[in-house]
């Protein structure tokens, strides 16, 4: 499996966001549901037009896409 099997882009959906294919669920938009807290069980049962391995195409998109940038941390306290 490779994520390009499951994530595309198309300019008419969601302004050409990677989605995930046969969907308009965004990349971003699922990761920010993990990051919420939500679970893989969750995830499925409110998208069943997902997969198990739709889902692990979107952390490969995001593991690639973010292999090479930088990241700027910022101390909290920072102003």
């Amino acid at each position: 499996m490779t994520w390009q099997d499951f994530i595309t882009t198309d300019t008419s959906v969601l302004a050409g966001k990677p989605v995930v294919r046969g969907t308009r669920l965004a990349a971003d938009f699922l990761l920010g549901l993990f990051a919420a807290g939500w679970t893989q069980e969750q995830v499925l049962a409110s998208y069943p037009q997902l997969t198990p391995e739709a889902l692990r195409a979107v952390f490969a998109y995001a593991a690639e896409v973010t292999h090479d940038e930088a990241i700027h941390l910022v101390n909290r306290g920072a102003a």
